[in-house]
């Protein structure tokens, strides 16, 4: 299928690699136009680039997402570049895991700042254009910890429980706008995050090999498989889809105990 996304100007944040390049990657073919931020500047100029958009359908920007005066720069320049953002997905994000009590303060910070107050940054930053254009449609990317908790990864789980939270309450304000507000929950997805938690342990094998084991399915997703899900949900195929959360993990959050 093509041409799903014509007319929507989404802007996509963590969309220099994994999970949200791929989204980008989808979106672009299915004839968005981008806007693109991230806080590494190289890998995000190489990722925007290998788009191949011309500048009338992408523009993209070095930003923090908890810096609310970069992201209203952001937002601006997309306006004059693409046109008013009509879409958000708020994919950034960072895995912040420990056992409670060995938990800081800047560990708390830091999760919380970048999942939770992050993401909200930008949708306040993009919410004005959607309500004046009569609708849009903003997508968070959550996790299955977002309603299930593995142990050993305080304070992750709260951010994300919290992003959850946030994404039925503004799904509630603004429905008489014309605006959805929905997430995704990606369970385990092949990215450099889920290799860096496999590295973290003395055997990264044996920590792989025990992900795996936990799915139905004996494998994790792509990250262009969870792409095609935040298609779906961002284009105007589910126009009564509001306040939601789709779950998509291979069954790996509904199995009490893996076979």
């Amino acid at each position: 299928m093509v041409d799903r996304l014509l007319g929507k100007r989404i802007m996509i944040t963590g969309a220099a690699q994994g999970i949200g390049f791929a989204i980008a990657e989808a979106a672009a073919r299915e004839g968005a136009s981008l806007l693109l931020l991230d806080v590494d500047g190289d890998r995000l100029e190489t990722a925007a680039r290998s788009l191949g958009l011309q500048r009338d359908r992408m523009t993209w920007c070095v930003a923090d997402i908890t810096d609310a005066a970069a992201i209203a720069r952001s937002v601006e320049r997309a306006r004059q570049a693409i046109g008013p953002i009509n879409a958000l997905i708020n994919n950034a994000g960072v895995n912040v895991f420990a056992e409670p009590l060995e938990s800081s303060d800047a560990d708390w910070d830091r999760c919380f700042d970048i999942n939770l107050k992050g993401a909200w940054t930008c949708c306040r930053a993009v919410l004005p254009d959607l309500i004046a254009a009569g609708g849009g449609a903003i997508l968070n990317i959550a996790s299955t910890h977002a309603f299930t908790i593995i142990a050993h990864t305080f304070p992750y789980p709260l951010a994300k429980h919290a992003l959850l939270g946030m994404t039925k309450s503004l799904g509630l304000e603004y429905a008489a706008h014309g605006v959805r507000v929905n997430a995704l929950a990606p369970g385990y997805v092949a990215t450099q995050k889920v290799l860096d938690y496999w590295n973290s342990f003395p055997d990264p094998e044996a920590a792989k090999a025990e992900t795996l084991r936990l799915h139905p399915g004996g494998r994790i997703a792509t990250p262009e498989e969870i792409a095609l899900a935040a298609v779906f949900m961002i284009s105007d195929e589910c126009p009564f889809m509001n306040a939601t959360c789709l779950t998509v993990d291979g069954g790996l959050s509904v199995q009490q105990h893996p076979v």
